[in-house]
């Protein structure tokens, strides 16, 4: 019998499966209203003429400031390399569990790379039905085999994406004396990540996330997702259902951008539902600073205390270790007592 792809999810949570009964009530859950995110055509910000060119960022900073996210066209990254990208993944998620587990030193990851599922679930509301490798880009450059040089082309074109947008919502903060090589000189290209994903098919979809609500910490992601669908956020309190557009790129806010604009823009609460036939691909790139890097607004009153990147990724940590979830921005307010 040929061995399965797909991690020991059932046989893991098999108590979790036995111990809890899911209501009907939580399909409400995921029988949300599908929506489409702003769209931006950034031709208009590389050929346009003046006007069409602050009319974009415009578009930009407004989506970033009320959405969170946005996704955009004509983003400069070909169908070549995002198609590259995808057979790459593909092809690595395809391998066998055991396979997967024990492939970090043959592609010179770092160790743990590949997730897959909670590790300290207490309910099934805290699984992820799903599978990554989260990759620094400084593992990258090492491989020599055909995932390694497409990843490090697919990273290096949306770095320079990630770069290009952060600047620009920087512009749009006005007159704060925002450092505008701030992303230049903090987030360089070894700081960054790379996050391949797979969400098999679940059986008891939708009662299942594919990946729990969640923001990200860090200033940008860009993600490339497929046609299946799944992805959903959070607005004007109640959930909504991401249409997927192929030709586009999405873009979220994350809690740094969110602290440093002192919360003009927003970081989002997020996740992924489950689909019962069909498994799902994505990849993200993550903009992140160096560990050291202090993150701090230049507007008075700050909304959120001096902090950097390390304590803020250890604070996660150690949240989530604690409690099974992440709290984020909310511990690091300035204290108004």
């Amino acid at each position: 019998m040929e061995e399965s792809p797909d991690p020991p999810f059932v046989e893991t949570y098999k108590n979790l499966f036995d111990t809890n009964i899911l209501n009907e009530e939580h399909n409400d859950l995921f029988m949300v209203e599908e929506c489409e995110l702003p769209l931006i055509n950034l031709h208009q910000l590389k050929y346009g003429d003046k006007f069409e060119r602050e009319e974009c960022k415009k578009k930009i900073a407004k989506a970033s400031q009320e959405w969170g996210f946005f996704q955009v066209v004509n983003h400069g990254v070909s169908p070549n390399i995002l198609g590259e990208m995808r057979t790459e993944q593909v092809k690595l998620f395809k391998k066998t569990f055991n396979e997967k587990m024990n492939i970090d030193k043959s592609l010179n990851f770092s160790e743990g790379s590949y997730r897959w599922g909670t590790p300290k679930a207490t309910c099934l509301r805290q699984i992820s039905w799903s599978e990554a490798f989260h990759v620094p880009l400084s593992d990258v450059s090492k491989g020599f085999n055909s995932l390694s040089s497409t990843m490090e082309e697919f990273a290096t074109t949306l770095y320079e994406l990630a770069q290009e947008l952060a600047r620009l919502l920087a512009e749009e903060l006005g007159d704060y004396n925002y450092k505008l090589d701030y992303f230049k000189e903090t987030c360089l290209a070894s700081t960054c990540y790379l996050r391949m994903n797979r969400y098999p098919a679940c059986p008891i979809s939708p009662q299942l996330f594919g990946l729990m609500p969640h923001t990200d910490s860090d200033f940008l992601t860009i993600l490339h997702q497929d046609e299946i669908g799944g992805l959903q956020l959070f607005r004007d309190g109640k959930w909504i259902s991401v249409k997927p557009n192929h030709e586009a790129l999405i873009i979220n806010i994350g809690d740094l951008f969110q602290a440093w604009s002192n919360g003009v823009y927003r970081s989002v609460e997020h996740r992924v539902v489950t689909n019962k036939f069909k498994e799902r691909f994505s990849t993200a790139f993550f903009l992140c600073p160096s560990y050291d890097t202090e993150i701090l607004s230049c507007v008075e009153p700050c909304v959120y205390r001096k902090f950097t990147f390390r304590e803020f990724r250890q604070q996660v940590q150690e949240d989530v270790k604690n409690f099974g979830y992440k709290i984020g921005l909310p511990r690091f307010l300035v204290s108004t007592n």
